[in-house]
């Protein structure tokens, strides 16, 4: 079975929040391991956000988890950290199969969740693993054959990875299920409770969703007993909301004033319908001097991680995403948002604008809307709870004006250069899967060793060969002395194919004995 991921690895920043907040028990007071509470403190994070001081104490304690929670709100540390404090409790080593289990909807999202908490887990001594599509399944089979902890999937790729035997979920203990109503839209649901059907039965399991009802309702309801429920709808203990505006522009006028606010110091998230919108936006901003990325499900899974890496790094501070994009990455200071096409409904615009407004910061989101999508915007509007007036506007008039103005630049970050990576250890195409040759194994063999060609003995020094030895060509004789074709006898005084068997074995035809066949018509 291929992966049915959407699209989908690039490395991130961790969607740990930025800023503390001002009030609270502190980690160690909610009775983590101290180990973790060292490296959160590391980190600059010593106090949790409001989703992880409700969440903690019933799952360090073992009870299934029902969160409800904003994005942006810290939901990947509040099933994170209690799931590091159980299974560091009990530190295995060697080949072992899982016993943690998180599924996500996307490739990005996977990467992202690693990053969080396998720098964590190094703390501990519990070892992660992300598998996902688009990246090297070998890659991901040798590391699980090492033996993890805890495996960060995506459905489709771990469903592949079961089928060819590469890995087991029968001793996961603490299974979590994140994003679980972006899994519902995207039709993962059913690969999900096959999943889940497969992990112990005893075991814990922690579910967060920004919506719970419909297809996630049904899920809770099957595989959650008794669970906490924890809620939070603000994004973070001390983040103001986003400033939402909309505007009414021309066509003509839409890709103007875009690239006015697309200029602006600082990252912006640009989102777009379609993958060929995305590309095509991309490269008429890049036309006019902006540095501008796209990422879509349409490109390769490493493009995809080196664009969101020139963003998060701010080498390339305009992001162009198709709904890929919207849900779970986290990028710090993102500060304008800008729906260049408009969302499908209104739950794709609370995620899409989620994007910026994050852990503390300010954010803005900016809706263009052409004449005829004004009315089902305000409708949009309506069912979100966002507040906005929709006012027509035209490159360089004042609001555009003041939006550019109040922009902020980031210092971009430079990356060091990755080595190249080799082709040694790649399995081979018979299937035989031999370790990687270590360094030392075998001399290597430089051009140096060889003598000089001064030093090797040329042609001409070379033995000649004796005469006679071997027949020359003038030595064969001519080809009036050889036999010629003439010399065979004729076909009419050779045997026929009739008379080389046994008469009347088989019928004798008009062709040489052989036997007539009917004429094949057409």
């Amino acid at each position: 079975m291929s992966s049915i991921d959407p699209v989908d690895t690039p490395s991130t920043t961790p969607e740990i929040p930025a800023a503390e907040a001002p009030t609270g028990p502190s980690f160690a007071q909610l009775g983590l391991q101290q180990q973790l509470v060292t490296a959160l403190e590391r980190r600059g994070i010593r106090h949790p956000f409001a989703i992880q001081t409700s969440a903690l104490p019933d799952a360090m304690a073992g009870r299934d988890v029902l969160g409800k929670a904003a994005t942006g709100s810290g939901k990947t540390l509040a099933f994170g950290l209690p799931m590091l404090h159980r299974l560091g409790q009990d530190v295995q080593h060697g080949r072992r199969a899982p016993r943690g289990l998180v599924l996500v909807p996307t490739r990005e999202l996977a990467q992202q969740v690693h990053d969080n908490l396998a720098p964590l887990g190094q703390a501990n001594g519990v070892q992660f693993a992300a598998v996902y599509g688009g990246a090297s399944m070998y890659r991901q089979i040798q590391q699980l054959r090492r033996g993890v902890d805890v495996v960060i999937a995506t459905p489709g790729r771990l469903q592949d990875l079961i089928s060819q035997g590469e890995c087991t979920l029968a001793d996961v203990e603490i299974a979590i299920i994140d994003e679980a109503d972006f899994m519902s839209d995207l039709g993962f649901l059913p690969v999900v409770k096959e999943l889940l059907d497969q992990v112990r039965p005893d075991g814990q399991k922690m579910l967060f969703s920004a919506t719970l009802d419909g297809e996630v309702d049904t899920l809770v309801r099957r595989y959650l007993k008794d669970p906490a429920r924890h809620e939070v709808v603000k994004a973070a203990d001390s983040a103001p909301p986003a400033e939402h505006r909309a505007y009414s522009v021309s066509f003509p006028d839409r890709l103007k004033v875009t690239e006015q606010l697309a200029a602006r110091p600082g990252r912006t998230i640009i989102f777009v319908r379609t993958q060929h919108g995305a590309d095509r936006l991309a490269t008429n901003l890049q036309a006019v001097g902006i540095k501008a990325e796209p990422i879509h499900g349409g490109l390769p899974q490493s493009a995809r991680r080196r664009a969101l890496e020139a963003f998060t790094d701010a080498r390339s501070p305009v992001l162009v995403a198709t709904d890929v994009a919207a849900r779970g990455i986290h990028v710090d200071d993102v500060q304008l948002v800008l729906h260049y096409d408009p969302p499908a409904d209104h739950k794709t615009y609370l995620h899409r604008s989620g994007r910026t407004a994050r852990a503390g910061a300010a954010g803005v989101v900016v809706s263009l809307l052409l004449p005829d999508q004004v009315g089902q915007a305000k409708r949009r509007f309506r069912q979100a709870a966002v507040s906005t007036d929709v006012s027509r506007i035209r490159p360089g008039d004042a609001p555009i004006a003041e939006l550019v103005a109040s922009g902020v630049h980031v210092e971009p970050v430079e990356r060091p250069v990755r080595p190249a990576r080799s082709g040694a250890g790649r399995p081979r195409r018979d299937g035989d899967r031999r370790p990687p040759r270590r360094d030392g194994d075998r001399p290597a063999r430089s051009y140096g060793d060889r003598p000089a060609r001064s030093d090797r003995p040329s042609s001409g020094d070379r033995p000649a060969r004796p005469s006679g030895e071997r027949p020359s060509y003038g030595d064969r004789p001519a080809r009036s002395d050889r036999p010629s074709y003439g010399d065979r006898p004729a076909r009419s005084d050779r045997p026929s194919y009739g008379d080389r068997r046994p008469g009347g074995q088989r019928p004798q035809g008009g062709t040489g004995g052989r036997p007539q066949r009917p004429a094949r018509s057409y």
